[in-house]
């Protein structure tokens, strides 16, 4: 061994994994899922009885958090299925670029100016239109296996 102490810095999610192992069988409705390499959230699951042989079969089908595709998956009860972590964060929204980017203010005070204008065309023009009327608005990031997208809206009132 060394005289000299080792100093290490450790970042909270420093090889954090982007999912984590979950029996099939005890995944329910409205929790998440990974199908596809894709984060999703389960609308329904139907359980197949035991074949001669076999296991008893989860169907999950699910939408992805993120684009809204439907996908199914067909998994044993009894093995182990990805589930993201998936997290919500509220920022505080200072400005929209030109190219579609947001400017959003963290809690800290710093600046997150690396995400785009959400697709839905609804939140989409609800965001506009809010900024654009000088309202204070607070966006909810949602962020699940390195991908980001703004997924609500909240009215604070007028500056």
């Amino acid at each position: 061994m060394s005289d000299e102490e080792q100093h290490f810095e450790s970042k909270a999610d420093a090889g954090a994994s982007k999912t984590y192992p979950q029996q099939a069988g005890t995944i329910r409705k409205s929790g998440y899922i990974v199908i596809k390499n894709r984060p999703c959230k389960v609308v329904e699951v139907s359980t197949s009885k035991t074949g001669k042989h076999g296991h008893a079969k989860c169907h999950f089908v699910a939408i992805d958090i993120f684009n809204g595709k439907k996908l199914e998956d067909i998994v044993p009860s009894s093995h182990n299925c990805d589930v993201p972590h998936v997290t919500r964060t509220d920022y505080q929204l200072i400005d929209i670029s030109e190219d579609g980017f947001v400017s959003l203010l963290t809690e800290n005070g710093n600046t997150k100016d690396d995400l785009r204008l959400p697709t839905d065309e609804s939140l989409l023009s609800q965001i506009k239109d809010g900024f654009g009327d000088g309202k204070d608005l607070v966006v909810t990031v949602m962020s699940s296996m390195g991908e980001e997208q703004i997924c609500a809206l909240k009215d604070v009132g007028p500056k």
